[in-house]
């Protein structure tokens, strides 16, 4: 089953359009087909952005996909754990977005084998934005979900953006196992299917492109101060072991540990907001290490810094999709929005439950009134528009294009 949405905007004679298309049928090939013919609908597009569940991701799906392609269009995406399009989401399936049309230029770079050099790989694919032509830009970014420190990265797209430069993005998820995500570039002539890697996506637009961030979370109970880290791993809070700590503030003991897919789960409901000072960004713990008593986030948690226990409900997790969505149209200046790139973070569809998740593509609808959306969900979000912050999870960031 496909479904889909596409929006046109005229300007004279500029025409500029944004696509989707979302199919759960079970053939790969057949898949990639519906939903490029619904999101394309025999359009050139400038960029293909293609997101799909693990097992989807083979040479069928984008040989479908690239048929229906033109000569100069961009395909990139990756490997998810869970893909969304206008008011539908699926763990198995494909969502594709696409968009085109006068005044978009796309450019993209590939940083392989970027375990163990981060920051260096994050500069290395921020080098897109070299002389892009557009009135308006940002970088958005793909990387693999399973390369540690993520903040890394973003960092070294920073040392070359600069501040001025909005940056949005997610990181690549195989459906919450934690074995090994894929990333997608290419073209009409070949997509090349790898892991490892971050690809730079650099966007120049004659029209007003928006950013939005939102994660529906409070504080819960008394702040802590982080007194030893070493980048995603918290080793001391309030002077004691960051395990010990945590443990008990859950009430519970070391057994937790046992099992580790339970113990991901119980500290998926319970993650840590790092004091920023327009509000809290979420740190999701990943694991704990019996030996030194630590726990370790996929992003920094800075020596000194403060941090919560965060806690939420339905109601305030779905209002994100409504806030998110809301900053990225505002962020538009009054001009019409063409469409909207989600990046969700996989953690709040646990936390949601499939019909909680449901509710929240429901608000993405009603905010956008008619504006097709979509996206995936992800292993760390990327959102920064201005400063040198951008290093989200359990998070949701929005992007629209005017």
């Amino acid at each position: 089953m496909t479904t889909g949405m596409s929006h046109v905007s005229s300007t004279g004679t500029a025409t500029r359009w944004f696509g989707t298309g979302h199919s759960t049928l079970t053939d790969p090939a057949a898949a990639g087909a519906e939903a490029a013919g619904t999101a394309l609908a025999g359009r050139d597009a400038a960029v293909v952005f293609v997101f799909c569940s693990v097992g989807y991701h083979v040479p069928e799906l984008f040989d479908a996909l690239r048929a229906q392609a033109g000569a100069d269009t961009v395909i990139v995406g990756c490997t998810t754990s869970g893909q969304l399009a206008d008011g539908r989401v699926s763990r198995a399936g494909v969502a594709i977005t696409a968009w085109g049309g006068a005044g978009f230029t796309v450019r993209t770079k590939i940083a392989r084998a970027v375990t163990g050099r981060l920051r260096e790989a994050g500069a290395e694919a921020a080098a897109c934005l070299a002389g892009l032509d557009g009135e308006h830009k940002a970088l958005l970014m793909i990387g693999d979900g399973l390369t540690g420190t993520q903040h890394e990265i973003v960092r070294g797209a920073f040392s070359v953006v600069g501040a001025a430069i909005p940056l949005v993005g997610g990181y690549a998820g195989d459906d919450l196992t934690y074995v090994r995500t894929y990333q997608f570039h290419g073209g009409r002539d070949g997509v090349e299917i790898m892991s490892d890697a971050v690809i730079g996506i650099a966007i120049g637009s004659d029209g007003p492109m928006g950013v939005g961030i939102a994660h529906g979370w409070r504080k819960e109970g008394d702040a802590l101060v982080v007194t030893s880290s070493n980048g995603g791993r918290i080793l001391e809070l309030d002077g004691e072991p960051a395990l010990d700590v945590f443990l008990r503030r859950l009430g519970v003991d070391d057994s937790a540990l046992d099992d580790i897919t339970a113990f991901r789960d119980l500290a998926f409901h319970h993650p840590l907001g790092l004091s920023r000072r327009s509000g809290e960004d979420i740190r999701v713990i990943h694991d704990g290490d019996r030996s030194d008593r630590s726990l370790f986030c996929l992003a920094d948690v800075p020596q000194g810094a403060l941090i919560w226990l965060m806690e939420t409900d339905q109601e305030s997790l779905i209002n994100g999709a409504a806030d998110a969505s809301g900053q990225a149209l505002d962020a538009l200046g009054g001009a019409p929005a063409l469409g909207m790139l989600v990046f969700d973070c996989a953690g709040r569809w646990i936390k949601l439950g499939p019909a909680g998740v449901e509710q929240e593509n429901a608000e993405f609808g009603k905010r956008l009134d008619g504006v097709p959306y979509g996206g995936f969900y992800s292993t760390g979000e990327i959102a920064r528009v201005r400063g040198a912050l951008g290093m989200h999870h359990f998070t949701l960031v929005t992007l629209a294009l005017a």
